[in-house]
Order: structure tokens, then C-alpha cells, then sequence
């Protein structure tokens, strides 16, 4: 059961309905903000874990996501991603897999140790239920991609997913970053821009699909994102595991 607190923060699991709809008001003011008021709810919601990040002395809840288990890639078309990802490939994974969703952290909040904190608490449950890959969709603010030209074609050079894993094109609307940019990324630009959610699963060793879903219900675009377990570095592993201790 994930529960640790860190500094400021601590991260519990949801207990109550009013704990999960206190998620979903974060999630409507860090998704929707154009949106007063509300909850930003779906039918995943009931099927996941919800955990919750909060400044303890307040109670302010500053960050929160939602994880869906799969006991391996047979089960990869109940998850949320595979909504707007062609996600065959992940079929023959096999191991236990964890979908991390709705990510978000409050944004009027901006310490560094609020996501440290929520790796914390992800890395805790990894570890205790043996999951061997995490994986998502990782978002965008916005849907114009001419905004994170530098950072797509960083991803296209650095992170593809493995050919084995790949994601294929099922929404719609995509930006096939991977086939239609040809620049040269400005590395300093590219890692500005670039989500604090995706760049810790990239420093991790992680990978992205070679298209962005163009996501206009939520006013994102976002990469499936995946990390196999065993592919993080030792010393990032160390760091986390000294969080989540």
C-alpha cells in the first residue's frame, strides 16, 4: 500500500469517494482550465488506484494520478491508452504492466519535490506488486505542435519505442512527428519544452510512440509513453528507491 511522506508532501492512496473526487477537481483545474468549476471524470476512474500528493501541514492537495494494473499484455486493450493507440505490438509483453494516467500536479504549485514525491510513491508500488513496465500517455499542453518542434524531433532521434513495441496510429488526428520533421533539435529548447512527466520517464529510460495523438477534448497532445523496469539506470533506481524507503 503505497503511503510515505517526504519533506512538505506525502502520498496516500484515495480512502473515500470525497478523496477521488478531490482528484478530479485537480484534474479539471490542471486539464480544463478554460472550464470553471467540475470534475474531470471518466469510466477508468472506478477501475484504478487513485493517489494523492499533499503538503501535509495544509492538507492541500497538490498532485495526483491514477494506476490501472494489468497482469500483463493481453490486458493492454482495457486500458486507457489504448483508446487512441494501436497497442497489438504490446500483446506479447509478459509480465505485470501498470498504466499511470491523469498525472497532474496543481498549477500554482512548482516544487521540484512534489514529483519526486509521486515517483516515490510509484516506485513503492512497482516494487511491492513486481512490475516489470509502466507506461501512459504523456501530455502537451495545447494542441500546436509547431510549439514543441524541437522536443518531437529530440524524441524522434533519442526515444523511439523499440520496433518490437511500437505504437501504431488508431485517433484520428496525429502529428507523425517521427515522419514529417526533418530539423535538427535545439537540445536546450527541446528539454524547455518538454513535460516534467515525460522527461523523468526519459531519464529513466523510457520511450515514445512516433506520433502524437492531437487531443482536442483535453486541449493536449500526447505520446504513449512506456519503461521497462529493468532498462532504468542503477543510479536512477538508487535515487528512487531512497524516496520511496
Amino acid at each position: 500500500m503505497v503511503a510515505l511522506s517526504k519533506g512538505r508532501y506525502r502520498a496516500r492512496i484515495a480512502q473515500t469517494e470525497t478523496d477521488i473526487r478531490s482528484a478530479q477537481a485537480l484534474r479539471q483545474t490542471a486539464f480544463r482550465r478554460a472550464e470553471e468549476g467540475g470534475l474531470d471524470r471518466d469510466e477508468f476512474d472506478p477501475l484504478c488506484t487513485h493517489v494523492l500528493v499533499e503538503e501535509e501541514k495544509t492538507e492541500t492537495l497538490v498532485c495526483c494520478f491514477r494506476i490501472l494494473p494489468l497482469a500483463g499484455g493481453a490486458e493492454i486493450g482495457r486500458s486507457y491508452s489504448a483508446q487512441f493507440y494501436e497497442l497489438s505490438a504490446l500483446r506479447a509483453f509478459d509480465g505485470p504492466m501498470v498504466e499511470m494516467g491523469r498525472f497532474c500536479i496543481h498549477p500554482d504549485w512548482t516544487d521540484p519535490d512534489i514529483l519526486r514525491v509521486a515517483w516515490g510513491a510509484m516506485t513503492d508500488f512497482v516494487e511491492r506488486n513486481r512490475v516489470e513496465m509502466l507506461f501512459g500517455c504523456s501530455s502537451f499542453a495545447g494542441t500546436d505542435a509547431r510549439h514543441y518542434y524541437d522536443a518531437f524531433a529530440m524524441l524522434r532521434d533519442r526515444h523511439l519505442a523499440p520496433t518490437r513495441w511500437l505504437p501504431r496510429v488508431k485517433a484520428p488526428k496525429v502529428f507523425r512527428f517521427a515522419k514529417r520533421l526533418r530539423r535538427k533539435p535545439d537540445l536546450k529548447l527541446a528539454q524547455l519544452r518538454m513535460p516534467p512527466l515525460l522527461r523523468t520517464y526519459l531519464l529513466m529510460g523510457g520511450w515514445v510512440s512516433d506520433h502524437a495523438v492531437i487531443d482536442t477534448h483535453m486541449n493536449t497532445l500526447h505520446v504513449f509513453t512506456g519503461l521497462e523496469v529493468h532498462a532504468i539506470p542503477p543510479a536512477r533506481r538508487k535515487l528512487l528507491r531512497a524516496i520511496s524507503g
